[in-house]
């Protein structure tokens, strides 16, 4: 498949306005959109493992950088990263690859994915969310004990100020690199150069505004409570790494009056599951729109 470097370029870059913003969108593949979301601390490369499969088998992929992230505009201030701007960002984008698209995200992907389909659902031709709780079912287990609590601390450490900004980038991003090599970003089987993708994670990061829009994220959703919880429409798949050291299994269960046409499927994997079983979720995502109506 060549290096990296030739498959990332290989691929159609591109700028687009959206929401009053420029982002950064990477396209592969022609037919049904599919729209991907990456979490934190990720960018666009989270999908690697996903991207030319899905072209194979007849869709058109579109992966942002989100707001903030990468090489897509990064605004200055806590507000702006409000749960309610980042859905219009989403609605925004699909509506300029034609609306109803198959909407896929992972950790706050996961979780804007959620909130699009409460509150735009016109955009969502199905929701596929992996390893991002439902509000409902993260909210009961905050308040039903102190499992989630504990595994949730960072949350609380991210609102701090300067502090964790320094945490990700000491020791030349020392922690960072952990985080990727242990499954953020590990390189599917067919793609063995490690040392390219770290550097282009370390592109991503390099700066110290690139970690606060990162982390503007936990603290605009502390600060700026997120719209109430709508029913969603769409068909709905979960896909759950049940070794996931931030997010227990029992986030699964418990929210089937929000989302009445749901499917959870568990896999033996941690936290970043399209990387470390990406031809699991690949089938998983097939499958899930194999099914749905054309």
């Amino acid at each position: 498949m060549g290096t990296l470097e030739d498959r990332l370029a290989g691929y159609t870059h591109r700028q687009l306005l959206v929401n009053g913003l420029r982002f950064h969108v990477v396209e592969a593949g022609t037919g049904p959109v599919v729209l991907l979301l990456h979490g934190f601390p990720d960018c666009w490369l989270s999908w690697l493992g996903q991207i030319d499969v899905l072209v194979a088998q007849g869709y058109r992929v579109v992966v942002p950088d989100l707001r903030g992230y990468n090489e897509t505009e990064r605004p200055r201030h806590v507000a702006e990263y409000r749960l309610e701007l980042l859905g219009r960002d989403i609605e925004a984008l699909a509506n300029q690859y034609g609306g109803a698209v198959h909407l896929v995200g992972h950790d706050w992907g996961g979780m804007l994915a959620w909130h699009v389909a409460m509150h735009h659902p016109q955009v969502v031709r199905s929701l596929a969310v992996l390893n991002a709780p439902h509000p409902a079912a993260f909210r009961r287990a905050l308040r039903n004990g102190w499992a989630q609590r504990r595994k949730s601390w960072y949350m609380l450490f991210f609102q701090l100020p300067w502090l964790p900004e320094f945490m990700w980038q000491a020791g030349d991003s020392a922690l960072f690199m952990r985080v990727l090599r242990s499954g953020a970003a590990t390189p599917t089987a067919d793609m063995s150069d490690t040392h390219a993708l770290e550097t282009q994670y370390r592109r991503a990061f390099a700066s110290r505004s690139a970690w606060t829009a990162a982390l503007n994220y936990y603290r605009a959703v502390f600060r700026c409570p997120p719209p109430r919880d709508v029913v969603i429409s769409a068909p709905t798949l979960l896909l759950w790494g049940e070794r996931d050291p931030y997010l227990g299994v029992e986030l699964t269960t418990g929210f089937d009056r929000w989302v009445p046409s749901l499917t959870v499927e568990r896999l033996p994997a941690a936290h970043w599951l399209q990387h470390t079983h990406a031809s699991a979720v690949n089938e998983a995502l097939l499958r899930f729109w194999a099914q749905q109506p054309t």
